[in-house]
């Protein structure tokens, strides 16, 4: 984050912690969890892929006001080169966060992955959604550990 002024580096602490905040299991049958599941990944496929540019053009405005394209592309290219190409993926969780304490206003989803990379069996990796004011879902936020 070297480089990068105060408010994008808070800006991306609040996306870490509305993915990391604890929240009720989302319900299967919830037609937003559907939705958003798609949309990551898709987003995913194209992290997978190395498409680091892909990723970066179809996230969400938080993202993007977050981070300058050039950044992430190096900083995707670095985390993908530690971890290895991505060998399998479940979803272990999906929740729905409400807005107050670290969660900004709107409406969010947050899909956390067991992530086998090649590099490392035993990741995961955690997606933030955001349901922008076009109504359609985009990652806002994304985790590999």
């Amino acid at each position: 984050m070297k480089g990068m002024d105060r408010g994008r580096r808070l800006a991306l602490a609040a996306l870490a912690a509305l993915a990391l905040a604890p929240q009720p299991p989302a319900s299967a049958q919830d037609p937003r969890t559907s939705e958003a599941q798609g949309v990551a990944h898709d987003w995913l496929a194209l992290a997978d892929a190395g498409d680091a540019g892909g990723t970066y053009k179809t996230a969400g405005k938080r993202f993007k006001d977050a981070m300058p394209a050039d950044q992430w592309v190096l900083t995707m290219k670095r985390a993908r080169e530690a971890f290895g190409a991505t060998l399998q993926r479940a979803i272990v969780r999906v929740e729905h966060p409400q807005p107050g304490g670290d969660v900004p206003p709107g409406e969010f989803v947050v899909i956390r992955y067991r992530t086998e990379f090649g590099k490392r069996p035993q990741g995961n990796e955690t997606v933030t959604l955001e349901r922008e004011a076009d109504g359609k879902w985009r990652v806002v936020g994304y985790l590999m550990g």
